[in-house]
């Protein structure tokens, strides 16, 4: 986006990202926005597939030349010689022209009427600007009635049901002549990765200029899991629109239409849209900012900061098994919907908003960090982001949870999963870290995190969350081959993902692996611990990283052997006895959630009950054994980190 857009006048676009979804002419409209200065992105979102066996079309055809075809509406000028080449199969030109000439032709607009022209024949009727339907239905009460007549319509793509039911109320009979349909591109792929930019907010203007352009694009979305952030992104672009068909459409599902062009031809459509878009787009994103005042409390710009400064503070030490003045604590799911800070800001904003807006992912981080004044603050994101650049589909449903729209069952779908640079496709994230550790004390540590390759590969594999992780497991046992290389591919992506954080400015890490306690020692062993350890392996020496499960009572030796600095445990361990288990490897937990909803009375003394099984031990850093619950009080969760500072000093 060209930051100038937001100081001074254009007249052209201006460097502006322009995005348009044409496909027959979208070389010419690329070039276009070239010549007004606009960055292109022009991506095909259909194509045109004619009938060939159109028994609609020939039923027509011999009804016209029998005098029995009383109208003839042309909604189009590629259908109008669509039509005229698939009836000339059967008939010949002569004769269908003979009796084409002899029927009321009433055309929609210029595309049509051209097309007769070079055939020779002179429409009956035209409608006149702006050639929607209601024009056409306009025109035939002025000039023409159609009461008892046999009114037949050229379709094109989708029919339109509002123009066929006002013929029927005019008392005609109506036959539908369907000619060609629209159908999604072969490769979908330039189209999907048009929505994310579009996501992302990657794009500044977007050019319509056909109705159809705009169901395709919300039919992949929705397949994508795009669909609600794509419509939330539309908020702060341009969106234009080359006529009322267009406009129309995008009204009925609840788009916005910014700018209508004053005629439907594309070259003057991308004129009058580089004279005015601009100013559209300065006055939106003004609008759209007013608005989210409720919501940003600051821009958070990114400054140098003092690196070394949390190099000493007791988490960094704890996690090094170095002596601290008392022990460290943070909790998972430290910003979350306990408090009212992050409850009112997501009654605005959906949480792939606040996931995706940088701004608002470093308020509540450091919000979290600075109420509770807990030893470290914790990226605020979601371990499941890392799918939605692989092309899966990724959706959060309101109080359902995470949705993958094409989970990975088979080889081919293993095949068909995108590669993606986190840096560019999780941009977002880095910004949020930079912006982050700017804002922070710079003697608290930020902890970075990703999900564990298991539970994420779980995730992808069941489509959403699981009791019983049946098609994990099965694929799992039945196709090792297959499931090690989806393991692989996301090992991959993990260590790429969870090092782009420590090149943004993380001082730790911590993988979740929130599901594996399902499988036995010896699964474990078989089908996960390679690929832990080589993800181990991988990641940057240069800070330490926690290595957290649940339900990993029977699964602990083997998760510090694959690798971690530090051994999350849950509550379900005690945890005295996994230090004797783990011997010099540092642990964090693990007092259980729920204790959080009783009395003070009973936190304090669960918090001691932890704190004694540690018997004084460097290395250890107290949490939750889980993420806090929505319901916890949040003068609980206050209580729980001073107990633990108290109870704990040397």
């Amino acid at each position: 986006m060209n930051p100038l857009i937001l100081e001074k006048k254009q007249s052209d676009f201006s460097g502006l990202r322009i995005l348009s979804f044409e496909s027959r002419r979208a070389f010419e409209m690329e070039s276009l926005i070239r010549r007004h200065q606009g960055d292109p992105v022009v991506t095909p979102s259909m194509r045109e597939i004619p009938f060939e066996a159109n028994r609609e079309a020939l039923e027509f055809a011999r009804k016209v030349i029998d005098g029995k075809v009383d109208v003839l509406v042309l909604l189009t000028g590629v259908g109008t010689r669509f039509l005229v080449e698939v009836i000339e199969r059967s008939f010949s030109r002569d004769e269908i022209l003979k009796a084409l000439s002899k029927t009321t032709l009433v055309a929609r607009g210029p595309k049509p009427v051209s097309v007769l022209r070079e055939l020779g024949i002179v429409p009956t009727l035209v409608a006149p600007s702006p050639n929607t339907w209601r024009e056409v239905l306009m025109t035939l009460d002025q000039k023409h009635p159609v009461k008892d007549k046999k009114v037949f319509v050229q379709e094109y793509g989708i029919p339109n049901q509002d123009f066929i039911r006002g013929l029927k109320q005019r008392g005609a009979h109506v036959s539908r002549v369907p000619v060609y349909r629209w159908a999604l591109p072969e490769d979908v792929s330039p189209l999907r990765k048009a929505i994310l930019e579009v996501s992302d907010g990657r794009v500044d203007i977007l050019l319509l200029t056909n109705a159809t352009q705009i169901h395709h694009v919300l039919q992949v979305a929705s397949e994508e899991g795009l669909e609600i952030s794509f419509r939330e992104a539309l908020e702060r672009v341009v969106v234009g629109s080359i006529g009322p068909v267009v406009s129309e459409n995008l009204k009925e599902i609840g788009l916005p239409c910014d700018f209508e062009a004053e005629k439907s031809v594309m070259g003057l459509f991308v004129q009058e849209a580089a004279l005015k878009c601009p100013d559209l787009l300065l006055a939106k994103r003004s609008s759209y900012e007013k608005k989210s005042k409720h919501v940003l409390v600051q821009s958070y710009p990114v400054r140098p900061y003092d690196v070394q400064a949390s190099a000493e503070s007791p988490f960094l030490k704890a996690c090094r098994c170095e002596p601290v003045p008392y022990t460290p604590v943070w909790i998972m799911r430290q910003a979350g919907r306990y408090m009212k800070e992050y409850r009112d800001l997501r009654a605005r904003v959906s949480f792939l908003e606040l996931c995706k807006n940088s701004d608002l992912a470093c308020e509540v981080t450091v919000t979290a960090q600075e109420k509770l004044g807990v030893d470290a603050a914790i990226l605020f994101s979601d371990i499941l982001l890392i799918l939605e650049p692989m092309g899966v589909g990724l959706e959060y449903t309101k109080g359902e949870g995470p949705y993958i729209h094409r989970p990975v069952r088979t080889s081919e779908d293993v095949d068909n999963l995108l590669d993606s640079n986190p840096n560019e496709s999780m941009f977002f994230v880095m910004e949020a870290i930079r912006k982050i550790r700017t804002a922070l004390n710079s003697k608290v540590p930020l902890i970075g995190f990703a999900g564990a390759p298991f539970t994420v590969v779980s995730y992808l594999v069941e489509g959403k969350g699981s009791q019983n992780y049946l098609h994990t497991k099965a694929l799992m046992f039945r196709d090792p081959d297959t499931w090690n290389r989806l393991m692989e591919k996301m090992t991959d992506a993990t260590i790429r993902y969870v090092n782009a954080q420590v090149s943004a400015g993380v001082q730790a890490v911590q993988i979740f692996d929130s599901w594996i306690g399902c499988l036995s020692p010896s699964d474990y062993r078989e089908y996960v611990f390679p690929h832990m350890k080589r993800l181990f392996s991988s990641l940057s020496v240069e800070v330490p990283a926690v290595h957290f499960g649940t339900g990993t009572q029977a699964l602990l030796e083997l998760m510090r052997d694959s690798g971690g600095t530090v051994i999350g445990l849950d509550w379900r361990v005690d945890l005295g006895d996994a230090r004797s288990r783990l011997g010099n490897a540092p642990v964090q937990g693990n007092l259980d959630p729920l204790v959080l909803l009783s009395d003070l009375k009973t936190i304090r003394s669960k918090v001691k009950k932890v704190l004694d099984q540690n018997n004084g031990r460097p290395g250890h850093i107290f949490n939750l054994g889980h993420g806090v619950l929505p319901q916890t009080p949040f003068e609980n969760v206050v209580a729980l980190v001073d107990c633990v500072h108290e109870l704990s000093q040397r």
